[in-house]
């Protein structure tokens, strides 16, 4: 595991708890050569109308104080 990837993994956990509380989770899927981090929101946060809002304020935020160099924060479908 990269420096990087241990550094998003507690940002992941940090937020966890809050997603957790509404019946949420979120899951780090890939970071990108460009330093774009892929997550995919599990439970109630897959389908939650303010789930990009979310992740912009609360994941990307968290996150990237952790790792600044992360460029952005995407959810993926998959």
């Amino acid at each position: 595991m990269s420096d990087l990837e241990s550094r998003v993994l507690t940002a992941l956990d940090e937020i966890r708890p809050f997603l957790q509380n509404d019946g949420g989770d979120i899951q780090l899927a890939e970071i990108t050569p460009d330093f774009n981090v892929h997550v995919r929101l599990l439970g109630a946060c897959a389908g939650c109308s303010v789930n990009q809002m979310t992740l912009k304020n609360g994941v990307e935020t968290t996150i990237k104080k952790h790792a600044p160099e992360v460029q952005g924060v995407h959810h993926r479908h998959d």
